[in-house]
């Protein structure tokens, strides 16, 4: 087999798995079950999302098109995949798109970011953590690496279900790239407990865009399917600002966070501006960092991208090396039905070292645990 007909094995810094849809009832006692975020399907392509007394209604595509990087049709598809449920049916989709191993976001779990119940929120992720560590990576450890659900609405109880959550095997939790209810905001010293008790465990926290507003739609009219894609990317940019520039990965070198699906070639721009602004208003600045912004920016903020063809060049041209690929299996952003297509089309004309960083490299060193894929 020639390197051209070769497959391209890649690891993904992003993917989602639709939770079962009982599955609060499975794992939380009913009146607390019954409170926890569930979707409720309208007409042919709506759904309802409720939280715990509150809805949210938004539209879903009759026909899910999934495209190429240039816009061609690759395969329409009236549901999602059967892998976006069932964990045996995700190993034979990643094995036919080239993914070895991925971490693994909730899909309504995200949701559970809404609820103002400390208690609620605390036994639901202790819960969840739990299946997700005997359902999703148990059925393939070396694989998938779930994002366990985090209590953020005290900070004692975040702490404890880090520890937990390292103590089942868990690699990564989620954090929402929004404040919690009635929480600091992310550079806020409140926080500090958490920053440590991550470093000390070894955990990754995953930021994915998409959960900082609870208005999930910014703009209407014209262009705005387009601009409330865009919006989403900020979110990731400014939580990782936050947690630079207000110093908990200087205090905290070992503390890694990965920014899911919002791209890559931001890190470069955002690590010159923090410069400048820490340079430049020197006068100002609190706190005082042991490194400049852009150094801490680049060893400590991981970044998955998609379709995005700057995003190699944040690497080989710019030097950000924690440059990450992600599938954003099974949504539309996704590359699911065209990934080994993305995947030449980004990487072919780079060189072995670059390509081997960006689809597996940054990963194993976030996740040293996965195995590697066949040759």
């Amino acid at each position: 087999m020639n390197e051209g007909t070769r497959k391209i094995w890649a690891h993904s810094g992003d993917s989602h798995f639709l939770e079962p849809d009982d599955l609060w009832f499975q794992i939380l006692p009913a009146k607390q079950a019954e409170r926890m975020p569930r979707s409720e399907k309208v007409g042919e392509n709506e759904e309802i999302v409720h939280v715990d007394g509150k809805s949210f209604r938004r539209t879903l595509p009759k026909v899910m098109t999934v495209r190429g990087a240039s816009g061609e049709t690759i395969v329409e598809m009236s549901h999602r995949p059967p892998g976006a449920r069932d964990v045996k049916a995700r190993l034979v989709d990643l094995n036919n798109e080239g993914i070895w191993a991925e971490v693994v976001y909730a899909s309504l779990g995200l949701w559970s970011n809404m609820i103002e119940d400390s208690v609620l929120v605390r036994d639901a992720a202790r819960a969840e953590n739990e299946w997700l560590v005997s359902e999703i990576q148990g059925a393939a450890p070396d694989r998938l690496v779930p994002a366990g659900l985090m209590p953020l609405l005290s900070i004692d109880d975040a702490v404890a279900e880090v520890q937990h959550a390292a103590s089942v095997g868990l690699k990564i939790v989620s954090l929402p790239t929004g404040i919690p209810p009635g929480m600091k905001d992310w550079n806020d010293l409140s926080w500090e407990p958490l920053w440590a008790a991550a470093e000390e465990a070894g955990m990754v926290l995953g930021f994915h865009i998409g959960t900082e507003n609870n208005e999930r739609v910014l703009y209407r009219g014209p262009g705005g399917a387009v601009l409330n894609l865009l919006e989403t990317s900020y979110e990731g940019q400014r939580t990782a600002a936050k947690l630079v520039g207000g110093g908990a990965l200087d205090r905290h070198p070992d503390l890694k966070i990965l920014i899911s699906e919002g791209g890559a070639t931001w890190v470069p721009f955002v690590g010159d501006r923090l410069n400048e602004g820490y340079r430049q208003h020197a006068a100002f600045v609190r706190p005082k960092l042991s490194r400049e912004p852009k150094q801490i920016l680049y060893r400590q903020v991981y970044a998955s991208f998609q379709h995005d063809e700057s995003a190699p060049a944040a690497l080989w041209a710019m030097g950000y090396r924690n440059v990450m690929f992600g599938s954003d299996y099974p949504h539309l952003e996704g590359t699911f039905g065209h990934t080994q297509k993305t995947l030449r089309e980004l990487f072919d004309g780079v060189t072995p070292e670059v390509r081997h960083r960006i689809t597996r490299g940054a990963f194993e060193e976030l996740f040293p645990h996965v195995s590697s894929p066949p040759e």
